[in-house]
């Protein structure tokens, strides 16, 4: 079974920083690309940040190029997404997601491709 646990978020100032982790148990984590997304009240999920299975490629949204930074840590099963400057608009439940199946390897920014999530953690930035 597949598990997905967030943390690291919170209340913050706007300019501040906020690392996320998601932790990752299952054996196919390492050969797994993840993404990360995120959801404003009253909005629809929305694409973040992803990286590759070897993190060789990462992507981000246009809104977050420059301020976040994704990376992973196959040895410790997590992926950490680094965000700088916060600004109030990145206020949302943040949640990291996993790709398994054939296709695993390669990043993406399509929600539809990924297949376990998890639970999410907020942030909330203050003007």
């Amino acid at each position: 079974q597949v598990q997905l646990v967030e943390s690291g978020g919170g209340l913050v100032q706007a300019g501040d920083s906020l690392r996320l982790s998601c932790a990752a148990s299952g054996r196919t984590f390492s050969s797994s690309a993840m993404g990360w997304f995120r959801q404003a009240p009253g909005m629809k999920r929305e694409f973040v940040a992803a990286i590759s299975w070897n993190g060789g490629n990462t992507y981000y949204a246009d809104s977050v190029k420059g301020r976040f930074t994704i990376s992973r840590d196959n040895a410790k099963n997590t992926v950490y997404l680094q965000m700088n400057s916060l600004k109030p608009e990145a206020t949302a439940v943040y949640y990291c997601a996993a790709r398994y199946g054939s296709n695993r390897f390669a990043a993406s920014a399509s929600l539809e491709l990924y297949d376990h999530w998890g639970q999410g953690t907020q942030v909330t930035v203050s003007s």
